[in-house]
Order: structure tokens, then sequence, then C-alpha cells
């Protein structure tokens, strides 16, 4: 294939997983990340580059952008992974300094990142972008920057498909759930965070794992996805579906053979 593909938030969590899989599938990935001594490891893992990237600072990306296109070449794929977190605060309790950083680094950093990159990929009449958002954009948590922020981004992506479609890129949204991580398994085991077994809030009755949302946004930047544009996939195995099934007896359990 030998294309290019830049990952945002590529030192860690999700984003190496994606840098991962799209090495494993030919592309050439440049590791973009804040934490440039983490994307110096991830790229050295998959061969690829890795670039210093402030998602907040228009500047700094715009620089990035053209930096990529003219040291490594042509980008033709976006995964945009790099976000931020909220903790679980009554709205009263947010600070605003909190509210700011939040939705700074989630929405005007996907907004920023995301024009940054179209722009170049418009000019050529072909690329892809994907962000990654979140279940907790289409599902109210006690994360109130958080999730109203990913709920913008989910509708930004919409709005940038429409805005770029007739020049070739393509914008989607990947919206994982509860992922397992080591992270996440100590938080069930020893019941913080969570009141209730995110698990037993699925339908498939187990957490996604980062190398099925690594799997989608490779098959959303990939050519096998030529025609889908301006949608959310939701990987969470069955999370945000279950919801209402808690009033109701919760979900069924597995069947048995008779």
């Amino acid at each position: 294939m030998n294309r290019v593909a830049v990952v945002t938030g590529g030192a860690g969590g999700i984003g190496q997983v994606i840098c991962r899989t799209l090495a494993d599938e030919g592309w050439t990935v440049v590791v973009c990340d804040i934490n440039v001594e983490g994307a110096e490891r991830v790229a050295r893992d998959v061969g690829g580059h890795a670039r210093f990237l402030d998602i907040t600072d228009p500047a700094n990306v715009d620089a990035v952008a053209d930096d990529i296109d003219r040291e490594i070449g042509p980008v033709h794929a976006v995964a945009h992974s790099a976000a931020t977190f909220g903790e679980l605060k009554p709205a009263e309790d947010v600070p605003v300094e909190d509210w700011d950083r939040i939705t700074r680094l989630v929405h005007r950093g996907t907004y920023l990142v995301s024009v940054a990159f179209a722009k170049r990929m418009a000019a050529r009449g072909a690329g892809s972008f994907v962000a990654l958002s979140s279940w907790n954009g289409l599902r109210s948590a006690r994360m109130h920057a958080y999730c109203s922020s990913k709920a913008a981004v989910n509708l930004l992506m919409e709005g940038m498909a429409m805005e770029w479609g007739r020049s070739g890129v393509r914008f989607n949204a990947v919206s994982p759930g509860v992922v397992m991580t080591e992270r996440v398994a100590e938080r069930i085991r020893t019941g913080t965070r969570y009141t209730t077994n995110p698990i037993e809030m699925t339908a498939l009755g187990r957490l996604v794992t980062s190398e099925e949302v690594a799997n989608t946004v490779a098959f959303l930047l990939s050519d096998k996805a030529s025609g889908v544009t301006g949608t959310n996939l939701l990987v969470d195995t069955g999370t945000a579906a279950s919801q209402a099934w808690s009033l109701f007896g919760g979900v069924p359990a597995t069947r048995t053979a008779s």
C-alpha cells in the first residue's frame, strides 16, 4: 500500500494499538503526540515516524501537517485518537478550568486537526478521517464536559463529511464503549468508579477490546469503506443498546441447549 496514515494520540492507549494495526495492514504510520518520547517509542515498534503534536495549538497543527506532507509523503488517512477524560462530579462542582481544558482538547482539538489535514487531502482529491469518539457522546454520564464534547465531535464529523465529501474526503467517528484495559479490570475488581459492573450492561456479556476498536478504525480508513461517510460506528459490545433493559430485568442470560 505504502500510503501515509497519521495517528494522533498514538503514544499510548488505544492510539498505539491503532498504530500497530495500521502498520500491520501496510500503512506508513506517523505517530503524533504531545508525549514525543512515547511517540518515538511506538514509531520504532511499527517502523514509522514520530512527530510532536499539540492539538490545541493551531500553528503547531498546521506546521506538523505541512512537515509530514513534505518530509514523509502525502497523508491519505488520519486516525484522531488524542483526547482526555473527566472526573465524575456534580455539575456545580466542576471547575470551569476543567471544563475549558476538556472541551478545548476534545472538541476544539478535533476541529483543528480535521481542518488542517482535510484541506490538504481535498487538494489531492482523496482521503479519510476517523475521530475516536465515545458511547458517552450518545448517553449522558456525570462527566458533563467530556460527554457533551464527544457529542459535539459526532456532529462535527457529520459536518466535515458534508464539507469535504465532494472533494473526495470521508469523515467518520468510532465510539467505543468501556474498553477492557488493566485499569478498567482493576476498577471492576475493587469497585471504584463503577457502581455497577459494566460487563452486566452489555449485550455480549463482555467489554470491548482495544484491538476491536483499532480494527474498526482501520476498516473505516481503508478503501473497503469507500462508501461510508458521516457516520458514527459504535464498538461497545451492545452497551448503548442495553440501557433500558435494566428497567425490565436486565440483559437475558446465556441460552442453554435444550
